[in-house]
Order: structure tokens, then C-alpha cells, then sequence
């Protein structure tokens, strides 16, 4: 039986040897990780597949597979060169698929919040990749026909696995805050947030990351109850209908998007906001009053819908989790300056006023 003889370490280069190869390769050191990251890039393009075709990049077959590659191609070329330490075997890959990732955003076929989202897991995957491809430079004669086999993995597996259904991961993220206004003055800033500026939500990891910021959310009466008008930046907007009004004490809010809700190139087609991996629910506002001050809480619900939700279900139950703090402190900030601001006896007719209102709101 034929085998390949294991990678073993060049010998030193000459004096003039080593000038030319400086003069063809300045950085040599770097040619492993190139090779890497260029793998990385390749196959993202041949996993270019809209949501439940074939190679696509949300499939298990991409997600994981390629940063195995990645992290196996990288450590082989590695070895070809010379002897690698163990923990080479770790950090190149890792690095690699950093590289990698940030390949593919420089030619604009992946965004930032993907981008920011994956990466953690791809450097973990290329370094269990290059551990891998480690151990069988050091322990066989086949590491040629090892990094073959990995390379096939995913284009076999890529056009098969879109039979596979999805399972859905269903959440509610619940959060509560301390308002020191009366309900009335909280509900008021429900109903209305004109001109949100961006120093009032930008600390919220989903606008660090590259979500357009909300610019308002006006509630309008319609023929079919009360919705709430929201625009974002970047050309962004969606109604939520009220799907339970009750003035001063609680709001169900239901997203209901327009085609044109979302302009081409605006959030990644992967976690674009009703698409086939997430979803937002229903969204309620709860107000209990405590003695002068309010509670206000609010849920979230949210459906995740990928291959890899053990990995992606966390991250998004933080992102979820930190975006209600922030707008919990939003209204609250404004609730309770509006309340500094207004007369107590002009806010109590108001209240007369809004309560006469609302019997005919649905």
C-alpha cells in the first residue's frame, strides 16, 4: 500500500537561498495563513445559496466544516515548512479564520453583524481543525489525504443538507425598570418617541454591532385600531398594531412589515427581522403603578430558526436582553423628564382628558 511520507522539517536554507526566497516571499511566515484565509474566502463564494437551497451559508456544512478546513489547510502548509509547536496547532488557525472572515467582508459578500456574530466561532473551529491536522503530521504518513478528505466534506454534505428541516427555538425575554413618573406619564412616551437621537439608545450591543438606530415611533389611530409607525436610519420602517390597548396600563405590539421595510443591503440577509432564521413576535409593555413611581416591563418574543441554535441562541438572548434595558431606560429617562417638566394639576386634566379618549380606542 502506498503512503506518503510524513511532512518532516526543511533543512536550513543558505545564505544566497535564503536571499532569494526573501526577495520572491517577504513574509513566508505569513504564507501559511494566507493559504488558509484564501480557502476560507473560496468556499464562501461556492456557499453562496439563498435561504433553503443548496450551499448556503447558514448550513451546519459551512458554518462548521469550512473553519475546520480553514484551520486543517493552514497547519498542513505550516508543516511543510517546518516542525509547528502545539500551540501553533491553536492560534494560526485561529487567526486564519479571522483573516478569513474579514476576506469576505472586504469583498462585500458578508456584513458587519455577521461578521462580528461568527467569528468567535469560526477561530474555535479552525483551532480544533489545526490540532487535528497537527496530530496526524506528527503521528502519520497521511496528512495529504487527511486535508483532501476534510476539503470534500463540505461540498458533499452543502448539497444535501437543505432536506434537513430547521429546529425552531421559540424565547421570551423578559426585563423590568423603575420609573419614577406615573403611569400616565410612561404611557404617554409608549404612545409617542419622536426624534430619538442616537446618544439616547447607541449603547445597546444590536446598534454597536451594526443595526441602522431607530430614528422614531409615532402611534397613529387607524380604520384597524392604534399602530405605531417606526423608521430607522438607513431607509428602515415597520408598523406595530396594537394588538391589546389598554391606556396606562398595557400594550401588545405586533410587528407587520412592508416589502420595503427593508432596503437591499441594509442588515444581512441572514438575520434580516421575519426572514427564515429570526423572527420577532409579539412585543408587551406592562405598567403597574408603585405608590408615585411605575414599573415598567417589557417581553419579547422571538423564534431562531438555524442549524446551530445552541451556538446562536445565547448570544441572541443577550442581545435581546441588553436592547430591553436600554429602552427601558429610554422611556424611563424621558417619562421621568417630561414629569420634572409638567405641572402636576395640567397633567392630571390630561389624564382626565386621555382617559375620556381611550373608551372608543379598541
Amino acid at each position: 500500500m502506498d503512503t506518503e511520507p510524513q511532512p518532516s522539517p526543511a533543512p536550513a536554507p543558505s545564505v544566497e537561498q535564503q536571499k532569494v526566497n526573501k526577495r520572491i516571499l517577504p513574509y513566508p511566515k505569513w504564507l501559511p495563513l494566507i493559504v488558509g484565509a484564501i480557502t476560507g474566502v473560496a468556499l464562501r463564494l461556492v456557499f453562496s445559496g439563498r435561504p433553503g437551497d443548496p450551499y448556503s451559508a447558514m448550513m451546519s456544512s459551512f458554518v462548521l466544516l469550512v473553519p475546520l478546513l480553514v484551520g486543517a489547510a493552514t497547519v498542513y502548509v505550516a508543516e511543510t515548512q517546518q516542525r509547528r509547536s502545539w500551540t501553533y496547532y491553536m492560534w494560526a488557525p485561529f487567526l486564519a479564520n479571522v483573516l478569513f472572515v474579514l476576506g469576505t467582508m472586504a469583498i462585500m459578500i458578508e456584513g458587519l453583524i455577521c461578521a462580528i456574530l461568527i467569528a468567535p466561532l469560526f477561530g474555535v473551529v479552525g483551532a480544533v481543525g489545526g490540532l487535528i491536522m497537527g496530530a496526524v503530521c506528527r503521528k502519520t504518513h497521511w496528512p495529504r489525504q487527511t486535508l483532501y478528505s476534510v476539503a470534500v466534506l463540505p461540498f458533499v454534505l452543502g448539497g444535501l443538507e437543505q432536506h434537513i428541516p430547521l429546529p425552531d427555538r421559540e424565547r421570551t425575554i423578559e426585563h423590568a425598570r423603575m420609573v419614577n413618573a406615573s403611569p400616565a406619564d410612561v404611557w404617554r412616551q409608549l404612545e409617542s418617541a419622536p426624534d430619538i437621537g442616537p446618544e439616547e439608545v447607541e449603547r445597546a450591543w444590536v446598534y454597536r454591532i451594526g443595526v441602522p438606530l431607530p430614528k422614531a415611533g409615532v402611534t397613529e389611530r387607524t380604520a384597524e385600531g392604534m399602530v405605531r409607525r417606526i423608521t430607522m436610519e438607513s431607509g428602515i420602517h415597520f408598523d406595530e398594531v396594537a394588538m391589546d390597548w389598554q391606556p396606562n396600563r398595557h400594550v401588545r405590539w405586533a410587528n407587520r412589515f412592508a416589502p420595503d421595510s427593508f432596503p437591499p443591503n441594509t442588515l444581512d440577509e441572514h438575520v434580516k427581522i421575519g426572514g427564515q432564521y429570526f423572527g420577532i413576535g409579539d412585543t408587551d409593555y406592562t405598567l403597574k403603578p408603585l405608590g408615585a413611581a411605575t414599573e415598567l416591563r417589557m417581553t419579547v418574543r422571538y423564534r431562531l430558526s438555524t442549524s446551530f441554535n445552541w451556538y446562536a441562541g445565547p448570544i441572541l438572548d443577550f442581545l435581546i436582553g441588553n436592547f430591553e434595558d436600554v429602552i427601558l431606560d429610554f422611556y424611563a429617562h424621558r417619562a421621568e423628564s417630561d414629569a420634572a417638566r409638567t405641572p402636576m394639576n395640567w397633567r392630571v386634566r390630561a389624564e382626565d382628558v386621555q382617559s375620556i379618549s381611550s373608551k372608543g380606542r379598541p
